[in-house]
């Protein structure tokens, strides 16, 4: 039996987009097909794979009208679609120019015994399940399934079933590389091919809600297998007295806003020293004011409308929380609707504390809540509040202030004088802290190195050693 999906445009709100879901009692059979292509894959060896993700970069350029065109229809915003093609196929170049040089296998002299030497040999897992969301419907999807595919694991991939229009113009593109046929899938629907899916692997690695995330976990858990997981942020950016307040509200506006909001590492509490709260404050509004809709035509404007309808309601579940208890709201507030899309311009909350939810639970939306701090010590105990540590920033009047700061910060990336520099910089390896994920860091060499596991080859050119050497009496 198949399930149609149904898609909303968030655009216009209208559920114009119909595709039929992969049954999850299908699922096992598209395993198998992974599982036996993957002898063949890894036997090409680390050059002939990356013969053929470069054939895989190609297929992406010459198939980028289709896929930039679904993915502003899955998002509604053009600009970031196009950047995350763009990314992927920087990607693909990237780790084809690092992970040659990332796993040594070089023999190794003992500390100990200078007869014992050891290498590794780095096993890539058989199939590997990637679980992505719907904000980055693309490049979250890829950003683990290239280093997967080079480490020569075959990849099944499901993307969320709430913007799944750019699947078909994926598929596409890789089936105009025929040595990926059944190693790289892609599968349609919801978190029971989800489910389905993580029964079938060897690796799962999911990016996604903490709740989500939670029972992921657990699925793997009790197949002991790993799993690898990023997932919900609540980012605190510091400004410290001292501070550029242009370049920091810059910074601070960029953060939240930037995809309107809808980023793991989107900045969501600003913590502000007393003595520059008001200066900020005003730049911040202003700024802020002048951002505009990508509405009516998507090439205007700064922001597009929110992606998913449950998620403006958690917006203003947020908003009418904070303003219950006293929060006052200097800019936006009200989720609108415009062209039958669903809208919340930049929103600034002032007299803000960690008693309301817009303090203490993931936001995904351009909402900047400002709370003021006196000290720097007090400044990095507001930070450290809470269940998450995905990333977060400081702002300071010198780098080594804010770095002396950041490195007090419970968070797995700190941007030192910017925001949210995790988005664009993937080199620095960062692992999340808290509830914000778990497992090795998919950025930097630990982002190929996680879809191997180590062998120990370890070789005697002596003799070994009798029995007698561990008698009792001697």
């Amino acid at each position: 039996m198949s399930l149609d999906v149904s898609a909303r445009n968030p655009r216009t709100g209208v559920r114009d987009y119909t595709v039929t879901a992969t049954c999850p009692e299908k699922v096992a059979d598209m395993a198998l097909k992974a599982r036996a292509a993957q002898p063949g894959w890894v036997g090409l060896g680390l050059s002939g794979r990356l013969a053929v993700l470069n054939q895989f970069s190609q297929a992406l350029v010459a198939h980028r009208g289709p896929i930039v065109s679904a993915l502003e229809a899955d998002t509604g915003r053009r600009r970031i679609a196009g950047l995350e093609l763009d990314s992927v196929i920087g990607a693909l170049a990237g780790w084809a120019l690092t992970a040659p040089n990332m796993l040594s296998e070089d023999w190794l002299p003992a500390r100990t015994n200078l007869a014992i030497r050891h290498r590794a040999q780095w096993v890539p897992y058989g199939l590997v399940a990637v679980i992505s969301p719907w904000n980055f419907p693309l490049l979250l999807g890829m950003i683990d399934t290239v280093p997967a595919l080079l480490a020569g694991c075959t990849v099944m991939v499901k993307p969320s079933e709430v913007t799944p229009r750019f699947i078909s113009a994926l598929k596409a593109a890789i089936e105009t590389v025929p040595a990926l046929n059944n190693v790289l899938q892609i599968l349609i629907g919801d978190g029971a091919v989800g489910a389905a899916l993580i029964d079938q692997v060897d690796c799962v690695c999911f990016t996604g809600s903490v709740n989500t995330g939670r029972k992921v976990a657990i699925q793997a858990a009790s197949r002991l297998i790993p799993a690898y997981l990023e997932l919900g942020g609540k980012d605190a950016l510091i400004v410290l007295e001292g501070a550029n307040l242009e370049a920091a509200s810059d910074a601070a506006l960029r953060g939240s806003v930037l995809s309107t909001g809808q980023a793991c590492q989107s900045i969501e509490r600003i913590y502000v020293q007393n003595s520059i709260l008001e200066p900020f404050l005003a730049l911040l509004t202003a700024k802020a004011k002048a951002v505009g809709r990508n509405w009516p035509a998507i090439d205007h404007g700064h922001i597009g409308p929110i992606i998913f309808e449950r998620q403006a309601q958690i917006l203003a579940d947020q908003i009418a929380d904070a303003v219950l208890k006293g929060a006052e709201i200097r800019t936006g507030g009200v989720i609108e609707t415009d062209g039958g899309g669903l809208w919340l311009d930049p929103t600034i909350l002032t007299n803000v504390t960690h008693a309301m939810t817009v303090m203490t639970d993931e936001t995904f939306g351009p909402i900047m809540p400002v709370m003021a701090f006196d000290t720097p010590s007090q400044a990095v105990e507001l930070a450290n509040f809470g269940d998450f540590g995905l990333s977060a920033a400081v702002f300071a009047a010198s780098l080594e202030q804010a770095e002396a700061l950041g490195m007090q910060l419970e968070a797995g990336a700190i941007s030192l004088n910017d925001a949210a520099l995790t988005a664009t910089f993937y080199e620095a390896a960062k692992q999340s802290f808290k509830a914000s994920g778990l497992g090795p860091s998919r950025m930097g060499a630990e982002g190929f190195a996680r879809f191997f596991r180590r062998k120990a080859l370890i070789a005697n050119t002596g003799a070994p050693s009798p029995l007698s050497a561990f008698a009792e009496e001697g």
